[in-house]
């Protein structure tokens, strides 16, 4: 399987504030670093530089506006007289203008977040859009044939960024931005799969209203789980969307036996929607000790993921999204692609 990756990540490690305090965030340039480890340790197969992309291919899960907010937000932050990272200040909650766009940053960098954990450093654009630069590697790979899977070891991560806001750690929507190149690229249906703990609020809201791209999360229960305002049962999607939306909401202490059950559930909806090819967001803070997260599956159970997935029988580009026990994360990402692979 080919891996995508790029030291650029390294440039990006921003602050959070968690728990009431300001403090760096759990998404570390570490985890990709493991995970990488664990590629090369275990000859999964050739690990390749990403090719660059216009902001062009990110515009069809994102708008111009954001795009253009991400690519100068460390600049007006700067010619603002501040050199410490930025982080937003006020939110356009309730019945507060979210129409239009401030023109001052504090007010942009409020109007494009959904929490305090998506700061913006010096290095965050060039490595958020070299992380979305390797999704659509993996994915071009993928179309352009030889190539049944790829997995994009991307960092930051993207399912929580939405068509016009950042969050959880997310600027761009990796998986949903290769989705949609898909899309424009041949596939007449693609279906993204997310298996991180939180719930893919980002990708959900990105594809909300489309039949042509089916979503589907298991994640932890949005009552009791970040991010708390996305993911529950009855969100089925709408308009032409109405049907291709699908949330698996689990308890806390989920382990195998529960986990499994409700994969195979959403395996099932795959195979009969019949996508030509399967986006999976690949976060792997399900693991029993994720410092953040609630579920109990166990290191043999990400190969049962992999496997799984397999006997869809369908292409498959992975997309690293989150997992935080950093120890293990390197363990657990692979396993699901050597389950894959020798399924």
């Amino acid at each position: 399987m080919l891996t995508f990756y790029s030291d650029t990540h390294r440039l990006h490690h921003g602050s959070e504030l968690k728990d009431g305090v300001l403090m760096p965030c759990f998404e570390m340039p570490s985890r990709a670093d493991t995970v990488l480890n664990r590629v090369l340790q275990q000859q999964l197969g050739e690990v390749l530089p990403p090719q660059q992309f216009g902001v062009e291919h990110y515009a069809g899960a994102h708008s111009l506006r954001y795009l253009s907010f991400l690519q100068t937000a460390w600049e007006e932050w700067r010619a603002s007289g501040r050199d410490h990272h930025a982080l937003p200040l006020v939110w356009p909650v309730r019945d507060l203008r979210s129409d239009l766009e401030p023109e001052f940053i504090d007010g942009k960098l409020g109007f494009y977040a959904m929490d305090a954990g998506v700061a913006i450093t010096a290095g965050t654009w060039q490595a958020v859009k070299t992380s979305a630069d390797l999704a659509l590697s993996g994915m071009e790979a993928i179309q352009r044939g030889g190539q049944h899977a790829a997995f994009a070891l991307c960092r930051p991560p993207g399912h929580h960024a939405a068509h016009e806001y950042m969050g959880g750690y997310c600027y761009l929507n990796n998986a949903a931005i290769a989705a949609q190149y898909a899309r424009s690229h041949g596939a007449k249906r693609v279906a993204v799969l997310d298996v991180d703990y939180h719930h893919g609020n980002g990708t959900q809201s990105i594809f909300y209203q489309r039949d042509d791209v089916l979503f589907l999360s298991l994640h932890g229960d949005p009552k009791n789980s970040y991010p708390y305002f996305s993911g529950h049962r009855d969100e089925l999607g709408a308009g032409n969307g109405f049907g291709y939306n699908l949330n698996l909401p689990l308890p806390h202490g989920t382990d195998w036996q529960g986990y499994g059950a409700a994969l195979q559930k959403a395996c099932q909806h795959i195979a009969g929607y019949a996508p030509d090819v399967l986006v999976v967001s690949l976060g792997v803070d399900t693991f029993k000790d994720d410092p953040i997260s609630s579920f109990r599956l166990e290191n043999d159970d990400y190969l049962r993921i992999g496997q799984m997935l397999a006997r869809l029988g369908m292409p498959v580009l992975f997309v690293l999204e989150g997992g935080y026990m950093v120890d293990d994360i390197g363990v657990n990402a692979v396993n699901v692609l050597q389950g894959f692979e020798a399924a």
